[in-house]
């Protein structure tokens, strides 16, 4: 059995919010299964979506809806990658995340298997590493660094639109349950501030994850300006969050002020860090800055 070569795209190339010469080799025959939805929707966005053999479509986000067609193969889930069609369709660039854990490890080809999982540290400039380091595989650096360019000035654009000192939660939604999220899109991006949780409030660790859970009560006591859902459950195809339950609840903790916004579960919860979800996310946080519409 020939083992997998596994690296992460921030071993590769030393790119930095400068844009640096991308030094690694092209192939631009190279075919590509991603399982990571960022860099899919980076691919596609660059052109490039004519190396994609594969997709894994049981965990596709509407936005990547023109991928679900017959035209593609269907390489599984997110957790659960189609072992065989991969090994048949001999890719050679496989794209993952955590979400894989060593799954992968099971195919027996010589396939480069590339660690996409962003770094620590800065977003924006973890994003524009990945990036410069993917597009460089396919001889696509100069596009990259274009496509760069007018993302990030896109988005300090619609970062100058905000107006007044915005508090913004962020929390995910599983089966009726609340805990806070950290989103750089909403952060560091847009720069808005963040309420402060209330001291005692619980922390979960579970292996190298942390959680921590909100209920409605408490976020009634941090009453921001908006809270921002990223739901879980719809993204797995369970029960939704009834947006219109939580404001009612909230209103009657004496938070009617916090404004509710459920945002695209499949954009927020299996995507992020690409060229086009990122310009999508910032959009939906601007809406979500709007007065509701009276019906």
């Amino acid at each position: 059995m020939k083992l997998i070569k596994r690296m992460t795209l921030a071993a590769t190339i030393g790119a930095t919010m400068a844009f640096p010469a991308a030094v690694m080799a092209a192939d631009t025959t190279q075919g590509v299964i991603s399982f990571d939805h960022g860099s899919l929707d980076t691919l596609d966005t660059l052109g490039l979506n004519d190396h994609i053999l594969a997709v894994p479509k049981q965990s596709l986000p509407a936005y990547l809806a023109h991928y679900a067609g017959d035209e593609y193969p269907d390489a599984g889930g997110l957790k659960s990658p189609d072992l065989e069609t991969i090994a048949k369709l001999q890719p050679d660039l496989v794209l993952i995340t955590n979400r894989q854990g060593d799954l992968l490890d099971q195919l027996s080809n010589d396939i480069t298997v590339v660690d996409v999982g962003l770094p620590e540290g800065s977003f924006a400039e973890g994003v524009t590493e990945q990036v410069l380091n993917l597009a460089s595989r396919f001889g696509s650096s100069e596009k990259a660094r274009t496509a760069l360019e007018e993302l990030w000035d896109y988005v300090a654009k619609q970062k100058r639109r905000i107006e007044g000192e915005l508090e913004v939660l962020v929390v995910t939604h599983n089966d009726g349950k609340y805990s806070l999220r950290s989103e750089p899109t909403v952060t560091e991006l847009l720069g808005l501030g963040l309420p402060e949780v209330p001291k005692g409030t619980e922390t979960i660790t579970r292996g190298a994850r942390t959680f921590t859970p909100l209920t409605p009560e408490v976020m009634a006591v941090l009453a921001p300006d908006i809270i921002l859902v990223v739901d879980r459950s719809a993204a797995i195809g369970s029960t939704p969050l009834n947006a219109i339950q939580l404001s009612e609840r909230l209103a009657e903790l004496g938070a009617a002020d916090s404004q509710v916004t459920i945002l695209s579960p499949g954009l927020w919860y299996l995507s992020g860090g690409g060229l086009r979800s990122i310009r999508l996310q910032v959009d939906e946080v601007l809406a979500s800055m709007d007065p509701p519409t009276e019906s």
